[in-house]
């Protein structure tokens, strides 16, 4: 059976020297030598960030990264304002609810991303904002937000800057210390390009101040036990790790440091730039607005008449090459296309191509290689 080619918003394909490196045996996570390799994955995942803080890995998904941001930074009754536009920053207001935090939302229409001059507005207006969490990436709308833009409103303000970018990091500029990022947290398979399964969070000094400060009610996840288990000589982590993940991470994080960060970013940028060519070319519509759209998943409006099924099953089933769909209210009137991570113009032209005969085979009015074509222009003046 043909293998089938994953373009969603993560997972991503792992290159074949990552996932052999998850084949080495396992050592003791309490050894000197496990140290050394957790502490040269920490040093390369600081160099992603692009900060000088320290960073530490956590054995779930980008979701776990999350939670111990506000989980070891907001008490009952604590003020956060999240910034949501779409599922995930759904999420980070959930989790402000969970651990007994008042969320102040700022909604933002699905497929725009937000107003720098809207957070300042609710900063000024609102009492004892604790934090501020924003979604760099939304995969859920294709939007990129601008946290750099935020991060200059949030120097005038003492409200902790917590970004997500679970979905970005490694696949669009992200500039920790630069932008003024109190806590940035990440997953490894989005554009890392490491299987599932761990997190990374870096915290500046403002932030360690509040969590030294702030009665957790977070056991697993508590950070202050993470930077003692990591300040260790050798470095640990508190708590059993996925030693094979980490592994896997710290190969990927080596190919990373190989290609160039700067490189990869624009290669992800020109990514973007082609699917989003190759799909209006074959007259869809891109759901999220222009200028803010992502460098690592394009969203499509669904062709009038054609379903979700005969979309995506059509080219899962006859092409084997996987989608994504829509979430929540956009389910079924949207697709998304990921191309993060080791996504080349290869996986592209095939994506476009395939979509070129579903749609044609749907009885949709498209001239076959004109999407192609795009792709190939879109290379080809780089």
């Amino acid at each position: 059976m043909d293998e089938t080619l994953l373009m969603i918003p993560g997972p991503t394909r792992v290159a074949p020297r990552v996932l052999k490196a998850m084949s080495e045996n396992i050592i003791n996570h309490r050894s000197a030598l496990f140290g050394e390799i957790l502490t040269e994955t920490n040093q390369m995942m600081s160099e992603v960030f692009q900060t000088e803080n320290q960073s530490y890995l956590i054995t779930g998904s980008g979701t776990a990264a999350m939670e111990a941001a506000l989980a070891n930074t907001i008490s009952k009754g604590d003020r956060v304002l999240n910034i949501v536009g779409g599922k995930f920053g759904q999420r980070f207001m959930q989790i402000t609810e969970t651990h007994k935090g008042i969320p102040v939302q700022l909604e933002v229409e699905w497929g725009h991303g937000v107003n720098p001059d809207d957070v300042r507005y609710i900063l000024e207006e609102e009492e004892d904002i604790k934090a501020v969490t924003i979604v760099h990436n939304e995969t859920s709308t294709g939007v990129t937000n601008p946290i750099d833009e935020v991060g200059k409103i949030m120097q005038d303000y003492d409200a902790l800057y917590i970004v997500d970018t679970v979905s970005s990091l490694g696949g669009d500029d992200v500039f920790v210390d630069g932008y003024g990022i109190d806590i940035c947290v990440t997953g490894s398979q989005k554009c890392l390009a490491a299987p599932p399964g761990i997190a990374a969070i870096t915290l500046s000094d403002d932030a360690w101040d509040v969590v030294d400060k702030t009665d957790n009610q977070t056991y697993y996840l508590n950070l202050k036990k993470y930077k003692k288990s990591g300040d260790a000589t050798p470095p640990e982590t508190p708590y059993t790790p996925a030693v094979s993940l980490i592994y896997a991470m710290q190969e990927a994080l080596r190919v990373i440091m190989e290609e160039g960060l700067e490189e990869r970013v624009l290669r992800h940028k020109l990514a973007a730039k082609a699917t989003q060519n190759g799909v209006t070319a074959l007259g869809l519509e891109l759901f999220a607005q222009k200028e803010v759209s992502s460098n690592t998943v394009t969203s499509v409006r669904m062709p009038e008449g054609i379903t979700d099924k005969e979309l995506r099953g059509t080219m899962r089933e006859r092409y084997r090459i996987e989608l994504a769909g829509g979430q929540d209210h956009l389910k079924g009137n949207v697709f998304r296309v990921g191309h993060m991570g080791n996504i080349t113009h290869r996986e592209i032209i095939s994506t476009i191509a395939a979509l070129e005969m579903t749609m044609q085979g749907l009885g949709l009015d498209v001239e076959i290689g004109e999407g192609v074509a795009a792709v190939a222009d879109t290379y080809l003046a780089e």
